[in-house]
Formats: C-alpha cells, sequence, structure tokens
C-alpha cells in the first residue's frame, strides 16, 4: 500500500512522459508527410512482425530486437495516437512521479516490448506489422493501480442537457477495462485488429514492477516529505 505525502522539497520535473509523447507525435506526422509506399516500408521494417520475429533466429542475430521497442513510437491513425497520448498522460505523470523518471522510463519502453513480444507470439503466422505504444500504456496502468489503489478519477457524465462531474474510483475503472480486454482476447478479431494480449502482458508488467519497487517508491516518499 503506498500512501502519498506532502512534499517539502521541489520535486524532480518529470520529463520521461512528455518526451515520450513529443516522440510519438513526431514519429507520427513524419510516417503521415512520407509517401505511402516509404511509410508501408517503415512500418514493415521497424514494427513488430510476428510472422518474421522468431524465424530462424531472426530476433538475435538480424537486429529484431529492436523491433518491438521502435514499434512503440508508430501508429495507425491520429485516434489511435491521440487514444494512447491520453492515457499515457493521464496515468504516466502520476506514476512517473512515484517511480522516478528512469524507472519510468524502463516500464514505458521494456513493457510495451515485452508487450509487443508477447502479442507476437499469440499472432505468429502475422504479416501485419504490431505498431503503437498501447502495450506500453497498458503497462502505466497496471503500474498505477499498484501504486495508487485507493485513488479516485473524474469522469464527466451526460445528463440530458446537464454535465454531471463525479468521481468514481479508478480500481472500478481499469478493473472494468481488464476485464474487457479478456473478454475481447476471447472474442478474437471480431473486435478490430488490436492485439489483445499485448494489452493484458503489459499491465501485469506494469503492477509486477510498482508490486517490486515498493521500497524505492516508499524510500522516495519519505525523502520528499523532509
Amino acid at each position: 500500500m503506498f500512501v502519498d505525502v506532502p512534499s517539502r522539497k521541489q520535486p524532480h520535473p518529470r520529463w520521461v512522459t512528455p518526451v515520450l509523447v513529443v516522440a510519438c507525435v513526431a514519429c507520427y506526422l513524419w510516417l503521415m508527410l512520407a509517401q505511402p509506399a516509404t511509410r508501408y516500408q517503415l512500418l514493415g521494417d521497424w514494427g513488430t512482425v510476428p510472422a518474421h520475429l522468431f524465424q530462424h533466429g531472426e530476433l538475435l542475430h538480424r537486429g529484431s530486437w529492436l523491433r518491438p521497442f521502435t514499434s512503440l513510437f508508430m501508429h495507425a491513425d491520429w485516434m489511435h495516437l491521440l487514444g494512447n497520448m491520453l492515457f499515457l498522460v493521464i496515468f504516466g505523470l502520476p506514476a512517473e512521479r512515484a517511480l522516478g523518471s528512469r524507472r519510468f522510463l524502463f516500464l514505458f519502453l521494456v513493457g510495451g516490448a515485452f508487450a509487443n513480444l508477447v502479442g507476437a507470439l499469440t499472432l505468429s503466422g502475422q504479416l501485419r506489422p504490431i505498431i503503437g505504444c498501447s502495450g506500453a500504456v497498458s503497462a502505466t496502468l497496471g503500474a498505477y493501480l499498484a501504486l495508487f489503489p485507493r485513488a479516485h478519477l473524474g469522469l464527466v457524465l451526460p445528463l440530458g442537457l446537464y454535465l454531471q462531474f463525479i468521481r468514481v474510483p479508478a480500481a472500478l475503472l481499469i478493473g472494468m477495462w481488464v476485464l474487457l480486454q479478456l473478454l475481447f482476447t476471447w472474442a478474437g478479431p471480431g473486435f478490430g485488429a488490436v492485439v489483445w494480449w499485448a494489452h493484458l502482458a503489459g499491465f501485469g508488467f506494469g503492477a509486477g514492477l510498482a508490486l517490486v519497487s515498493r521500497g524505492a517508491v516508499e524510500r522516495r516518499l519519505r525523502e520528499r516529505s523532509y
């Protein structure tokens, strides 16, 4: 259980989350401005292609180990990008504050790459590349839930002509999200070209890293209170 205590020290700036957002947006704009043939070539070269990843030792001997990382910064369209960036900002900033910037960067990169590898294993025959940082964002969600199990999130609900602001336990919303991912993995591709197992793998990685880092997080909180 983590308890957020008031800080008497000037906190270190949270730089990783903004840098990741800028990197993802810049990569998306670069791809969109490229010629279609060039764009598809880049997606194939730097995305995580399940059918190619584990063939003939390619993962270790031909540099393919980089692709689960580079594919994190590629997105299919602006809705894909916007959704990931929104969740990254909402949950990434508090997670980075608690974990520290270097540990949060590790969470995003390694958790996202791990999620892509799990997704590739579940789609081993697919030639379409896995792209996007949904697995890394899922790792951020898992870390957030482990770090702030009693947190509340604000929601705006339309009630007729009025908008009602309510506060809902984050554990409830994230739990519903996890349940949906489980249902979608059972339903298969009928709910779109989304690698649902990558989401679950990233979530588990993030929650596990946050729990393992409990001692370091508590020390950071104590240091900030003095």
